[in-house]
């Protein structure tokens, strides 16, 4: 029998990081040395404290049996509350909150909710692959919105067609950015607001890497702006700010009636975040800052080596104010993909090319800070001695 795809997935191509392990996975079977700064998943280990939640709470049957839903309303109200601690904004944990299976599970499910054949999405390019592809699935159309270094890679919205704004359900907006790390202010998400509430457009904003910031700059979340609760949503991982990515555990919030359109989707998709990794999250919630300072620290330094570094191998480079991403330009004389490709097989450095999240991510390499400063010090060597 011939097996056929259906023609969804046919639309999409390879997903980014599977194919860079496949080239990762070529070389080290000939034995090359790889210092991969492709992929933000976390070296530093998750907290103690909320490993030992996670332990005491995996020896109670109770947490054995399918969970709720729409999360635990422990879990839930840890999140209000931090919430209000950290962005003095007030949420309803019973109807404004839900608990998602990591962040990108919601982010991929909530087009189903509100996105049908020949609607369009407003995604950014370059941007979090996740973005397009759950358009894809849903039977939408996405529309790029191109983030341009000239406009400090915040979307221009006035270059939106004024057809496609009628047709556009949601918008996918992400600050601090992946891949730019780029951040925006207040002004940038009043224009947004104002944008979705004349056309109907509900605000979809990953805020995963707020709480990844240097140098005293605290990011801010969507809503915290007047309007925001309107048509907005706002999507967080526990992922990147306690080092849980494989724990796979977020939460969304927002607009009750999206918040809720969502929830209609899992139930009809998933049977809810294990119980025990809930608690868990909770008490990381509960606890938040104890263990930041040293966490930030950490990057921080990473994040001056590998600038200093990579300023002195002769690239480009802007030095972030949050997310663990530098957005590193690429020699004019190759491609972004030839550029990784270049690094890769002649210095032994995995970036992820930019133009894998976007056509307007062309031009740059992404290099995350996810190793430790030995490997951070080798990798600006390689640079260096390659003469790129």
């Amino acid at each position: 029998m011939k097996i056929q795809y259906a023609e969804r997935v046919t639309q999409i191509p390879p997903y980014l990081f599977a194919e860079i392990d496949r080239k990762k996975q070529a070389l080290r079977q000939k034995g090359v040395d790889l210092i991969d700064l492709s992929v933000g998943d976390p070296d530093i280990p998750t907290p103690k404290r909320i490993i030992d939640r996670l332990v005491d709470a995996a020896q109670d049957p109770e947490n054995h049996r399918y969970p709720s839903y729409v999360g635990m309303l422990r879990f839930r109200q840890a999140v209000a509350h931090w919430y209000e601690r950290r962005f003095h904004v007030s949420l309803d944990p019973h109807t404004e909150v839900l608990t998602l299976i990591g962040s990108k599970e919601g982010i991929a499910h909530i087009p189903l909710a509100f996105v049908g054949p020949g609607d369009y999405a407003l995604v950014s390019d370059p941007g979090y692959p996740v973005y397009r592809m759950a358009t894809i699935f849903a039977g939408g159309i996405p529309h790029p919105m191109p983030l341009l270094r000239e406009n400090g890679f915040l979307p221009d919205l006035s270059s939106i067609p004024h057809g496609i704004a009628k047709k556009a359900k949601i918008m996918f907006i992400n600050y601090p950015n992946n891949p730019t790390a780029a951040v925006a202010e207040r002004p940038f998400f009043k224009e947004v607001l104002e944008f979705a509430r004349k056309y109907g457009i509900i605000v979809c904003h990953d805020a995963a890497y707020s709480e990844i910031a240097y140098d005293g700059y605290r990011p801010m979340s969507l809503m915290e702006v007047g309007g925001a609760r309107e048509v907005g949503i706002e999507f967080h991982s526990l992922s990147k700010t306690f080092n849980m990515t494989g724990w796979r555990i977020g939460f969304a919030v927002g607009n009750p009636e999206i918040v809720g359109g969502l929830g209609k989707i899992k139930t009809n998709i998933d049977s809810g975040a294990f119980q025990a990794v809930q608690l868990a999250a909770a008490e990381a919630l509960d606890g938040y800052g104890i263990e930041a300072d040293e966490i930030l620290n950490t990057y921080q330094a990473r994040r001056d080596l590998l600038v200093e570094g990579i300023r002195a191998a002769g690239l480009e480079v802007e030095s972030p104010k949050a997310t663990f991403y530098l957005w590193v330009r690429v020699p004019s004389q190759y491609t972004s993909a030839e550029f990784a490709a270049h690094l890769m097989e002649k210095a032994g450095i995995v970036g992820t090319p930019g133009n894998g999240f976007g056509d307007a991510g062309e031009g740059y390499i992404r290099f995350a800070l996810t190793v430790g400063e030995d490997r951070l010090r080798e990798a600006v060597t390689r640079l260096r001695e390659l003469k790129v």
